[in-house]
């Protein structure tokens, strides 16, 4: 999933607000709760409807986070919907996610195979890449046939593409050379 810059700056200026107040976790929870609500077809069109009034869309924010614990995410929904970037907040949420995981020395690994891997076939994978960047794992599979073989690990900024169809691609450079 590529995410917009705006959505990777809210989640970093919030995870850093999370991590002084120690509360990685209520923070997690709350903006799981607020994105599974926006997510409701209905509700995405209440927030993205121009003929609702501002403030009965704040109200609605303020009473699905009013309590003191949850102050924070809430005036960060605000903010979002004040700059009219509302719609990313899942972006944001998914952002925040994966740099609690990488607080807690976990990588977040998206591996894409022709074919889906089987339970074992996962379990090896994680192992090789746990072995390969020496922390624990959390293994995102995407399938997409086009590949044709092989897998595509991106970790972070690293890229391991072991793929049928770019090792085709290379072969075909090295003969036309």
């Amino acid at each position: 999933m590529a995410v917009a810059g705006a959505a990777k700056r809210y989640a970093h200026a919030a995870f850093d607000l999370a991590r002084q107040q120690q509360a990685l976790d209520a923070w997690e929870r709350d903006l799981d709760r607020a994105v599974g609500v926006v997510q409701n077809p209905e509700v995405s069109e209440f927030f993205g409807s121009p003929a609702i009034p501002e403030e009965a869309k704040q109200q609605a924010i303020t009473q699905l986070l009013p309590g003191e614990a949850e102050r924070y995410v809430r005036n960060l929904l605000l903010l979002l919907l004040e700059r009219r970037r509302l719609a990313q907040l899942p972006q944001v949420a998914a952002v925040f996610h994966d740099l609690v995981l990488q607080e807690r020395g976990v990588a977040v690994a998206d591996v894409t195979t022709a074919v889906a891997l089987t339970p074992q076939e996962a379990e090896q994978v994680r192992a090789r890449l746990r072995d390969l960047i020496g922390k624990t794992v959390d293994m995102r599979a995407r399938v997409d046939p086009a590949i044709i073989g092989g897998l595509v690990v991106r970790v972070g900024d690293d890229l391991i593409d072991g793929s049928v169809r770019t090792q085709l691609h290379q072969l075909r450079q090295r003969m036309a050379s």
